[in-house]
């Protein structure tokens, strides 16, 4: 009884400092408030911005994307609830190519969408199913240097990868359970500047570093309370000097890791030294003016931030 005192005390602590009262001992990596989006959401969960700033939401449950500028106004919307081209079952996830190419994780499809620049539907992807259990696309991440697309595929614990030209599958990552290259329940992903993946492997609470090759490179994160480690990972960004940001959907907090997975920091308030609290954080971006995107996917908006430029 004594030795469970003694952990539920550290975990309270650690609870505490990652908290949004005084950070202990925690270094914070700045962020300033811009402003916020909020347009009538129902549980978005992914945000991608394209080359010319144009910022587009997942909207799943009402199945359709929201089109805002880089100043938070909104554009327009595409998209609503079926199966045909165009429409969604419960859209999850989105990724945006250098020519505003958009890509859709169609969840309850088991698809991945493609439009143009101007919304315009352009092809479909359908993924194939894993015996009797379908396929349950969460995310996509467009590797344009290697002309491929990742999709990543929650209740079948993989990654099936894409030729973008053929759109015909080339390559599985995966498979359900813990060792490198195994997921229970993979959700988002990212990809850094030199096209490493990133995906946030949930029930293992920790992100898997794939190498362009489709290799292991390591972990970022593992579970628990305390500073670098995940109870509900959910989303991840990388940015320009390959800091890793990781959002807790419970914990309510994003981590910053350094290039190697090593933990460097807790988003906050660097001159009151405060975590900053998000309500169920979950999609994130960082776009190429050093703006992080933030989904809360239970308060119906998307917080953007300028982080202070600075590296580890």
């Amino acid at each position: 009884m004594h030795i469970r005192r003694i952990i539920l005390f550290h975990m309270i602590v650690a609870f505490a400092v990652l908290s949004a009262g005084p950070a202990l001992g925690v270094n914070i990596v700045n962020i300033d408030l811009l402003f916020e989006i909020s347009a009538d959401f129902s549980e978005p969960s992914d945000v991608a911005v394209s080359k010319d700033g144009k910022i587009y939401v997942v909207d799943g449950v009402n199945n359709r994307i929201k089109v805002f500028d880089k100043d938070g106004k909104a554009l327009s919307a595409f998209g609503k609830e079926g199966s045909g081209n165009g429409r969604f079952q419960f859209p999850l996830g989105i990724d945006v190519d250098n020519a505003g190419n958009i890509y859709i994780a169609d969840a309850g499809n088991s698809r991945v969408q493609i439009f143009d620049r101007d919304t315009n539907f352009t092809a479909s992807i359908d993924l194939p199913a894993k015996g009797d259990k379908p396929a349950d696309p969460t995310d996509v991440a467009v590797d344009e240097s290697r002309n491929r697309l990742y999709a990543v595929d929650n209740d079948n614990h993989r990654l099936l990868v894409y030729d973008l030209s053929t759109r015909q599958l080339i390559n599985t990552i995966g498979g359900a359970g813990d060792q490198e290259l195994k997921f229970r329940y993979p959700f988002l992903a990212a990809l850094n500047k030199e096209n490493y993946l990133y995906v946030v492997d949930v029930i293992n609470t920790r992100v898997q570093v794939i190498s362009p090759e489709g290799l292991f490179v390591t972990y970022v994160g593992g579970w628990g309370v305390e500073k670098g480690q995940f109870f509900r990972p959910k989303g991840v960004a990388v940015d320009a000097n390959n800091r890793i940001y990781v959002s807790d959907s419970y914990m309510g907090v994003i981590q910053v890791f350094g290039t190697w997975g090593g933990f460097y920091g807790v988003l906050g308030d660097g001159r009151q030294k405060t975590v900053q609290k998000f309500k169920t954080p979950v999609g994130l971006y960082i776009d190429r003016d050093n703006r992080l995107y933030v989904v809360e996917m239970l308060d119906q908006k998307v917080s953007v931030y300028r982080i202070t430029p600075e590296g580890p």
